[in-house]
């Protein structure tokens, strides 16, 4: 199969499902209205709450979802057969990423720009919203940690990508402070960053940085171990800055490296006249997981991620001018997800091996495909920067980069996010000194993930490939299906049409909570008592959460009580009302107070 035509009809679908479904959803579903006054605005305070151009801030939320995870997931999940996974990642992205992403960042704005969990405590009922924060916070973990192991590995294999990773971040900070000052747009300045950094590839291909005599001399197993407490020595400090400081201006550098990299796949498959030569559907050896229901939690990101509502609902509201840039910022940036994916997909079918044979041996067993994940999307696209002139060593560099650069966003904007839900969850239970101390807040939203990513018998054949991914992934649909949960339930209650909502989510709650049972059945044989225990928590939560949201989706079908309903939607909303309220009001729900 000439893996051109599979580019083009896919893409093809993308912008065809930007063009009418998501304006559907637009109009007939979410109800968006140009005249409402967005939280941006109301609680604009220059940290979190700025008012943003929606091609900016299309970059920041863009980058900040799409991580490691659309690369890695795919990259495993051909082990199946490109056709299934292929079909997952075009189908999960127009029908249900669209919609996930899209409605978080709707239903999130009309209610003061609080998180998804937050919003199950207005919408489906208060235990709700605790279950949710204790899920979030675990997802959180789970992402940030295996990030981490993600970055370290990568830095250990291609030290020539140092250089750029690490200087990117001053880069990062003088052009958000370039554009802050003189209120000029981002474009320029962004793209001179961009030039500066891959000039600092070309640097650090020359002058690659090894760190495994110093980890050696300080104890530790493997140096990727230090490279990891490296990376949340920095998000820690990074989860303090203002997002205009360093947040939106690295996002934006990193969503032209995005389309770069998109750019490098496409058309070096179109001059190189690549060809598919993976299987179209793969017969596995006896033993592998099965492709119900792990095909769908393994390709998370790239598909639907539970991820995005809390970026969208956490950080992206806080930034939407206008409520009509909600369709651009959250359906778009599915699509750009699902680009990324459909980019690895190829990468690792038609960049990676040049015969069926040498693709079979990539792809062996599960364990293989899992733990060469990342290799091999590195060197497909250097195969495909290769078909554009780019000498090989220099382009894995490159491909490198890429992946690191998309990795440290979301970990910067994942351990930010932690640090609200423990501010949230401390304040729940009464804990006012974490609660109002952004510090100890910080310490607590690190401790949990640099603690998992430093379990021993990581590695590529460990926890975060072989294992941990698969919870990860299951706990990232989960947290997409309970957030299609609240988003449904708000659709039900304006008396609009919630099937675009409800067919993905009773899916994905299928398909999560029944991989949560294989893979506890798994752990306990395995006798994986740190993996068992967490995957039965998540199991119990999801399944109270799972039956508080079905009693809330038939309460918000029945009709309407004084005291149950939501209005439904108005042609000029009061932004004084319910919905909106006070601006006082609107401060003390978001985040608890802070010094």
């Amino acid at each position: 199969m000439p893996a051109v035509v599979v580019v083009a009809v896919v893409m093809v679908m993308f912008a065809l499902g930007y063009r009418y479904y998501s304006r559907y959803l637009a109009d007939r579903v979410y109800g968006l209205d140009p005249t409402y006054v967005t939280p941006a605005h109301q609680l604009t305070d220059g940290v979190d709450f700025v008012p943003t151009n929606r091609h900016v801030l299309f970059g920041h939320h863009f980058t900040s979802v799409a991580g490691a995870a659309p690369i890695v997931g795919p990259a495993i999940a051909v082990f199946w057969g490109w056709g299934p996974a292929l079909a997952w990642v075009v189908l999960g992205t127009i029908f249900a990423a669209g919609v996930h992403d899209f409605g978080a960042l709707a239903v999130s704005v009309r209610h003061r720009a609080r998180n998804i969990g937050t919003l199950a405590a207005d919408v489906i009922s208060k235990r709700a919203r605790a279950l949710f924060l204790i899920i979030i916070f675990f997802l959180l973990t789970l992402v940030n940690a295996v990030f981490a192991v993600v970055i370290g590995n990568l830095l250990v294999a291609y030290p020539g990508a140092v250089i750029p990773i690490f200087v990117e971040i001053p880069l990062a900070i003088a052009i958000g402070q370039y554009i802050y000052r003189t209120r000029r747009p981002a474009l320029v300045p962004s793209i001179a960053g961009v030039i500066i950094l891959y000039v600092l590839i070309w640097v650090g291909n020359i002058w690659p940085i090894e760190i495994t005599g110093l980890a050696d001399q300080l104890g530790f197993a493997q140096p990727r171990d230090l490279w990891v407490i490296i990376l949340f020595a920095y998000t820690f400090v990074a989860s303090r800055l203002p997002v205009w400081l360093l947040l939106q201006p690295r996002d934006y550098i990193n969503s032209h490296q995005l389309f770069i990299a998109l750019a490098v796949i496409f058309v070096g498959v179109l001059v190189g006249l690549d060809r598919i030569v993976a299987p179209l559907v793969n017969d596995v050896p006896a033993g592998s997981p099965s492709i119900f229901p792990f095909l769908f939690i393994t390709i998370a990101c790239g598909a639907i991620s539970g991820f995005h509502s809390l970026v969208a609902s956490g950080t992206t509201a806080k930034q939407l001018d206008r409520e009509t840039d909600a369709r651009y910022v959250g359906y778009a940036g599915a699509l750009g997800e699902g680009s990324l994916a459909l980019g690895s997909i190829i990468a690792v079918t038609a960049g990676v091996a040049a015969s069926r044979a040498e693709w079979d041996n990539l792809y062996a067993t599960h364990a293989a495909a899992s733990g060469g994940a990342t290799r091999n999307f590195v060197n497909g696209i250097a195969s495909f920067a290769a078909n554009l002139g780019v000498e090989f060593q220099l382009a894995t560099v490159f491909a490198a980069v890429v992946v690191i650069s998309f990795a440290a966003t979301t970990m910067d904007t994942g351990v930010r996010l932690q640090r609200y839900i423990v501010q949230e969850i401390a304040e729940l239970v009464g804990w006012r000194r974490v609660a109002r101390n952004l510090t100890l807040a910080g310490l607590l939203a690190i401790a949990a993930p640099l603690a998992l990513a430093l379990l021993p018998g990581g590695g590529d054949a460990g926890y975060t490939f072989g294992v941990l991914w698969r919870l990860f992934g299951t706990t990232n649909q989960l947290t997409a299906g309970l957030a299609l949960a609240v988003i449904a339930v708000w659709v039900l209650r304006r008396r609009r049409n919630p099937v675009a909502v409800v067919v993905p989510l009773v899916f994905l709650l299928a398909m999560t909570t029944w991989a949560l049972i294989v893979q506890l059945r798994e752990f306990v044989r395995a006798d994986e008592w740190v993996l068992a225990p967490l995957d039965a928590i998540i199991f119990v939560l999801a399944v109270w959460l799972i039956v508080e949201a079905a009693l809330a989706l038939r309460r918000a079908g029945g009709p309407r009580t004084e005291s149950g309903a939501i209005p439904g939607p108005r042609p000029a909303p009061d932004n004084s009302g319910a919905e909106h309220g006070t601006e006082s009001d609107a401060r003390q729900a978001l985040d608890p107070p802070q010094r």
